[in-house]
């Protein structure tokens, strides 16, 4: 923590806090997401039974509610899918070399003078897929002299995980302006095991190269990638020139979309639709820039992380909490920019079926306790009366919202809904709307089910090249998997969100988990996602 900011950036839970008032008022805080969710259950059980009438009428509504909202997100995504396309095919050099210098509203001679500073936190992942990650950046658009790699160990991951740190090094590291291998103690005092620790030690071990370099934190941009991170060929460039051109460059994260496509012919039909759901949710925030947040990996400036005090390393979800410290550092003036443009991660696969749906549970589980994100901000903004409420209230909102529908709103269209029919009784049930209740809302699903078109056509165009394992007859399970969006979204879903907010709730913190990287057939080749890109932005690279 720096002296020179308040300590309120920095609180990963209510023990963090000396002050016993402000300590209760946390907890207060952290209850609140828990709580609206078991009260909601709480009044529809109670409702069903007393005025089965009532919820019988809010079903219905409910069930029309959710058809808007489906089409409202297939349109929203299909709009950000064609604008992503169009990002794909524009040579972002070009247009960075066309820029008058008078459109820069960063203090830079030239877009050269830009460097790229990325770092890729790493725990057990195998050489191959590390190996696969770097290979994309070495085909990207960007001057390798003009970028500082950053692969960030942990010494938790042993002697194994240190070799092939060095042996990336080795192959990698003389092809880039610089290469690091740092690794993160164990055990450090006030931080939990993860990868915001993790990178916050690596940016700090970077901040000593570029200050001995003399570079001025202005002309860095820093990305915080996954390890299995394949970025497309145009990813530093049209990030430079966002940059370059933002109206306020230092008070902005910039948000690519993140598409879990590198192993999704592999992954399990759940686990497909999980990964397919999240780049859908994501591709569709980037319509959203007023309520945008950063999300695993994205990019800013060097100078801005610094100034923050680099990513919190006592929580889970340190990438939408370094978009709230960045809020609450900077009085509420600071903002999401959308990349349009894709980068492309793993689906959640693992060495067996049972172990992939394990760990696609954990990992929504890890995501939905970014809703610890709730008490630290409303507690900043009351700490930091600077912010104007309506500007917090454009974030706070759709934030809380959010963790609550994700926690709700499938188990009261598809189960609670039900209960009138259960527990209202005799008089209820022998009236006209419970005899047309599942009627109605059985028309209003299958009408919402439609939506399921946009979702199974988005899915099939997204994919990589079929690696020559899987028959053709693998693209009629990738349409037909959507049936099972029901399932995803309760088991996948809300009980991972609701296990997370309750253990926010009842204080029993969630430490990091990170994610299994499991490949059969490794993105090799034609097989690949980087591959994929370099054909649909009409780039050859040296994985084409």
């Amino acid at each position: 923590m720096r002296n020179d900011l308040p300590g309120y950036l920095f609180i990963g839970r209510a023990s963090d806090i000396k002050s016993r008032k402000d300590r209760l008022l946390y907890r207060v805080l952290e209850i609140l997401p828990g709580f609206f969710i078991w009260s909601t259950f709480a009044a529809f059980i109670g409702l069903a039974y007393f005025k089965p009438l009532w919820i019988a009428i809010f079903t219905l509504a409910f069930a029309f509610y959710w058809l808007l909202k489906v089409v409202y997100l297939a349109v929203h995504t299909r709009t950000a899918y064609k604008k992503m396309r169009r990002h794909e095919q524009i040579n972002w050099i070009e247009k960075l070399k066309a820029l008058p210098r008078e459109d820069y509203n960063v203090p830079v001679n030239d877009w050269r003078d830009i460097w790229q500073l990325a770092i890729f936190p790493m725990y057990k992942e195998s050489y191959e897929i590390i190996a696969s990650t770097f290979d994309a950046v070495l085909d990207t658009d960007w001057p390798k002299d003009k970028m500082i790699i950053v692969l960030a160990t942990e010494e938790a991951g042993g002697e194994e995980a240190a070799r092939t740190a060095e042996r990336i090094k080795k192959e990698y590291g003389s092809r880039f302006g610089d290469f690091l291998v740092t690794s993160h103690p164990k055990n450090l005092e006030g931080e939990i095991p993860g990868k915001g620790s993790n990178e916050t030690w690596a940016a700090r071990e970077a901040q000593r190269l570029i200050d001995k370099r003399g570079i001025p934190y202005e002309n860095v941009l820093i990305s915080s990638l996954d390890v299995d991170t394949v970025v497309y060929p145009r990813y530093f460039s049209v990030l430079t020139y966002y940059f370059l051109t933002s109206e306020k460059p230092y008070r902005t994260s910039y948000q690519p979309i993140p598409l879990f496509i590198n192993n999704i012919w592999e992954a399990p039909a759940l686990s497909r639709i999980a990964s397919f759901s999240s780049s859908f949710w994501h591709t569709m925030n980037q319509e959203r820039p007023e309520k945008h947040l950063t999300f695993s990996s994205h990019s800013m400036s060097f100078k801005t992380l610094v100034a923050v005090g680099f990513w919190q390393t006592n929580v889970v979800s340190e990438d939408s909490r370094i978009f709230w410290q960045c809020f609450l550092r900077f009085g509420g003036d600071y903002h999401v920019e959308s990349l349009y443009y894709p980068i492309a991660m793993d689906a959640n696969v693992a060495s067996s079926y049972m172990r992939t749906m394990l760990n696609v549970y954990k990992q929504q589980r890890r995501w939905a306790f970014g809703a610890a994100d709730v008490p630290y901000f409303l507690f900043g903004y009351y700490k930091n009366r600077r912010i104007p409420f309506p500007k917090l209230w454009q974030y706070a909102w759709p934030t809380i919202e959010g963790f609550y529908s994700w926690a709700t709103h499938s188990l009261l269209l598809f189960i609670l809904g039900w209960l009138p029919l259960f527990l209202g009784g005799d008089e209820f049930n022998s009236s006209l709307l419970s005899y047309n209740l599942p009627r109605m809302t059985r028309i209003l699903l299958s009408v919402a089910m439609v939506g399921l078109i946009s979702s199974a056509y988005l899915s099939i165009i997204l994919l990589p090249p079929r690696p020559p394992q899987y028959g053709r007859f693998r693209y009629f399970w990738m349409v037909v998997q959507w049936l099972f969006i029901p399932v995803n979204l309760i088991v996948f879903g809300a009980l991972p969100a609701i296990e997370a907010q309750t253990r926010l709730m009842f204080n029993k913190y969630l430490g990091f988990w990170p994610t299994e990287k499991y490949r059969k057939a490794l993105i090799q080749n034609a097989t690949s996602a980087a591959s994929y890109a370099r054909d649909s932005s009409g780039q050859k690279g040296r994985l084409s």
